[in-house]
């Protein structure tokens, strides 16, 4: 074998260590992309379960939660509309019974308006003032005594709510209920609303009616005054009932 012959065998020996080399050099790469491949899909199904875990124990937080706000939010207004309701079972008893009654008691009427004030609640915003107060002798002869017309305050009261802006909360009604001495009284004050009303062809009707009433009822024993102070309107009756009878 000559040097020539010796030559190419090294060359070609070389050519194929160099070849072998090459093959297992790219069988550790594609291994090694493989692992990288698997180690990156772990991670990212690693980071999804994570990721899942944390929405599903948030979740399992905020349903609860706003479950619970929705059921408060419908308690309050089942609670707000059953209260609601009863007291409109109370005024319409009274409107149905107690009214066909020439007279009823003070302490009739007083509780019929109450109730009324009661069921303009629902309509109110939150933020709307609203105040009643009374001032009741119980010990007067007359509360409990047969003398005052029936839904005699029905329409000052309507009236304050009906031309007050319920859902302003710079907007108000105020009701003060009196009887002492014999003297029935109730005083209603409103902030009139500056939205203007559309004009209706009964507008004042009731009003109108009221003071009729009293004419033929009280005559001489009883005032009604109604006026306006800058934005405020206000209402004030007052009967005498001592000496009135059923």
């Amino acid at each position: 074998m000559t040097i020539e012959h010796i030559s190419i065998a090294v060359l070609s020996l070389l050519l194929l260590a160099g070849v072998i080399a090459v093959l297992v050099l790219y069988k550790k790469l594609q291994k090694t992309a493989s692992e990288n491949r698997q180690s990156a899909e772990l991670l990212r199904q690693l980071e999804e379960n994570t990721g899942s875990l944390k929405l599903e124990n948030l979740e399992s937080k905020l349903n609860p939660h706003l479950f619970k706000n929705i059921l408060n939010s419908i308690q309050s207004h089942a609670y707000q509309t059953y209260f609601a309701l009863d007291k409109l079972a109370n005024v319409l008893d009274y409107i149905l019974y107690e009214s066909r009654q020439k007279f009823v008691s003070p302490k009739e009427e007083i509780a019929f308006a109450l109730n009324l004030i009661e069921i303009n609640k629902i309509k109110l915003s939150p933020l709307f003032e609203l105040s009643v107060k009374t001032k009741i002798d119980e010990n007067d002869p007359i509360f409990l005594a047969k003398v005052l017309a029936p839904m005699i305050s029905i329409d000052l009261i309507e009236n304050a709510f009906k031309h007050a802006d319920l859902q302003s909360g710079d907007s108000f009604v105020r009701i003060i209920i009196e009887l002492r001495s014999g003297i029935f009284s109730i005083l209603v004050s409103n902030k009139v609303s500056e939205r203007e009303s559309l004009s209706k062809s009964n507008s004042g009707l009731g009003m109108e009616l009221l003071d009729q009433r009293l004419s033929i009822l009280y005559k001489g024993k009883y005032t009604l005054e109604r006026f306006k102070e800058g934005e405020v309107y206000l209402a004030q009756l007052k009967i005498d009932l001592d000496g009135k009878g059923a």
